[in-house]
Formats: C-alpha cells, sequence, structure tokens
C-alpha cells in the first residue's frame, strides 16, 4: 500500500501548530509520516523543533545546513529536495513569497511524484484559492494540483458572508458586502512587528479597497460569483486576533432570528457572548489544541443587527492560523484521500465550537 507522507515547509506561525496537529492526529487522518522543512538552525527555535520531532515529526534541511543543525542538537533525516520527493503532499507555510520561490524551485520540478501543493494566504496566484466549507468544489474537480489557503482574514469575510447571505440563496441575494478588518499587530510567537499606536491602511484596490476583499472575491469568482465586495484595514496595538466589522446587503428580506439560525446552523462557526478578544483568546488557550480555534469565525452574537429587512450588522472574531489550519488539512486529506477526505477529517470535528 502507498505510504501517505505529508511534508510541511516552514515552522512559523502556521506551520508549528499544522505540524503538530497533523502528529496527534495522525492514524485518524490516515498518514503514514509527516516531515518538515527547517530553513535555519536557530538557538531559539531549537525547543520547538526537539518538540515536534518527540511528537513523531521527521526533520528535513539543506545539505550544506546539515552541521549547523546537528550542532545545536537538532538531528536531520532528510535533505530538502529529498524530503519533497518521497511525499504525498506539500504543506508551504513560508513567510510572504518564498512559497512562490519554492514552487519555481522545487515544486514544478517534482509535479509529477507529489500530489498536491499547497501555499498560504500571502502567495496570491500560487493556485487556486481555497476555503474550507466555501468552494470545496475545486478540491473536486481533481484539476488542481497546486492550491492556495486564503489568509485568515479572507476565510472570515467568506465564511460570514456565504453563511449569512449566499448558502440557499445564491449570489444574486448579495447586493453589497463591507467590511472593516481590525488586525493585531503581530502574533504572540513574534519578536518584532508591534506596533506602539494603531495604524490606518490604505486602499490599494480601485475595486475592492485592501486585499481582504479582493482575496475573497478571487475565491468566490471559483464558485462562478461576481460579488460587490469592499474591504478597509488597520492595525492596532494588541497581539489577541482580528476583529471583523461587515455590513451586508441583502436582495431577500431577513431578521434578526434567521441571521443567529444561519450562523448557529454552520459549524463552521463559533457563537460568543464575550466582546474583547482577550478573552475569546484566552478561551482557545485553555480549551483548543494548543491554543487554536479551528473555526473560521467567532461571531459576537449581541454585535448582530438587522436594519430595514435587508442589512445585517455585526462584529466577529478571527481566529487568525487556526482557520487556514482547517483549510490546509481538508485540501491535503482531499489529495490522499479524494473520494473519503470528508470522511477522514471528521475527527477534527471535536475541535470546534458551538459557543465560546
Amino acid at each position: 500500500m502507498e505510504r501517505k507522507i505529508v511534508h510541511v515547509v516552514g515552522t512559523g506561525t502556521i506551520g508549528e501548530p499544522l505540524i503538530g496537529l497533523l502528529c496527534d492526529y495522525k492514524e485518524q487522518l490516515g498518514i503514514g509520516e509527516i516531515t518538515f522543512n527547517k530553513n535555519s538552525a536557530l538557538q531559539s527555535d531549537r525547543s520547538k523543533v526537539i518538540n515536534l520531532l518527540k511528537r513523531g515529526a521527521r526533520l528535513a534541511v539543506n545539505e550544506d545546513r546539515l552541521e549547523s543543525f546537528k550542532s545545536l542538537g537538532m538531528d536531520p533525516e532528510l535533505e530538502t529536495e529529498e524530503a519533497i520527493n518521497r511525499a504525498s503532499v506539500v504543506i508551504d507555510c513560508t513567510p510572504s513569497g518564498v512559497g512562490h520561490q519554492n514552487k519555481e524551485k522545487y515544486y514544478q520540478k517534482f509535479a509529477d511524484q507529489v500530489k498536491g501543493f499547497m501555499a498560504q494566504g500571502s502567495e496570491d496566484g500560487f493556485g487556486v484559492k481555497y476555503a474550507r466549507g466555501v468552494n470545496d468544489s475545486v478540491l473536486k474537480s481533481g484539476d488542481n494540483q497546486f492550491v492556495q489557503v486564503v489568509s485568515c482574514n479572507t476565510h472570515n469575510i467568506s465564511c460570514i458572508t456565504n453563511t449569512i447571505v449566499l448558502d440557499g440563496h445564491g449570489p444574486d441575494n448579495l447586493k453589497e458586502g463591507r467590511y472593516v478588518c481590525v488586525r493585531r499587530a503581530n502574533d504572540t510567537s513574534q519578536a518584532g512587528s508591534f506596533i506602539p499606536a494603531p495604524e490606518v491602511g490604505g486602499h490599494s484596490d480601485e475595486m475592492f479597497g485592501s486585499h481582504h476583499a479582493k482575496d475573497a472575491s478571487d475565491l468566490f469568482s471559483t464558485l462562478g460569483y461576481n460579488l460587490n465586495l469592499f474591504s478597509s484595514a488597520m492595525k492596532v496595538n494588541s497581539q489577541y486576533m482580528h476583529v471583523l466589522w461587515f455590513a451586508l446587503k441583502t436582495k431577500e428580506p431577513i431578521n434578526l432570528n434567521e441571521v443567529k439560525d444561519r450562523l448557529i446552523a454552520n459549524n463552521l462557526v463559533a457563537m460568543t457572548t464575550k466582546n474583547m478578544t482577550s478573552t475569546v483568546y484566552s478561551f482557545g488557550r485553555d480549551h483548543g489544541h494548543f491554543g487554536r480555534i479551528l473555526n473560521q469565525t467567532v461571531v459576537v452574537e449581541q454585535s448582530l443587527h438587522v436594519k430595514n429587512d435587508h442589512e445585517v450588522y455585526g462584529f466577529c472574531f478571527t481566529p487568525q492560523d487556526g482557520n487556514s489550519i482547517l483549510s490546509s488539512i481538508s485540501a491535503a486529506e482531499h489529495f490522499l484521500y479524494p473520494h473519503s477526505y470528508e470522511d477522514k477529517i471528521q475527527c477534527l470535528s471535536e475541535l470546534f465550537f458551538e459557543e465560546i
């Protein structure tokens, strides 16, 4: 029987928890082996690499850095190209722009050996855009070997819009979607790029504003939808999750109870009465998988409002790396088990929250 090997490139904000989750659910997901590539041998990263090795993952590094890793007590078993060549699926979690470089340098070279390649939200154009629960049909087509898992905020925008307005009603039901992404300055794992005060962003795209609405539009376009979306973004001096404000205008009338019912019916949506990112983040730390919330969005119930039977307003929190991790695993399982991946990933449903 063919050995199922998932290879993760990068050990940052998404890569590290993704490797850990794959190791912990290895048997349920039907994965034979998890390998990961680390670029630089750093003393500060030694503890996380050692822990991932203890959890069952195997380390791959560039051949010219083998001794550097060994000198720090990290023992690679594989070389970079060897690990890619023997993998069934490759999930790239490297910083912005590196995924494209890896595609050109490695992935296209081994496209005949590897079933599928994924990159994260920063790698626009890497492959077809994907978010679990929104456009799963792009995986089922079987034509897309390269997949870009969209960013965490694009997951949130798409999930909220799809759940409240589109699902069961079609694209014509959305007259317009407006969003403000209030982004945390950096992740708790990141030492740099924190800001001392709120910082507003610009609107780089004439039609969509910030890239978030553009990315969501591109995601929905894989379903043949042409949606009227516009987003703005800003950063605040916090490390506790992003916040999304949304305003959705519908063609069909809707009331507040219908909005809540649609959100509650989606198991990828978590509801909360908590109104601070810190308390939601703390819940995830106490009850999530190593602190992660895998739901696509966390909706603040008391913030929901319907005006004139056609305008829906509200706030929700973005479980930054969690929703991207879920989509990455979903896409990987599809490449491994195209006819049964939906059954395989049900093991992760115990990590979703109905209420936070």
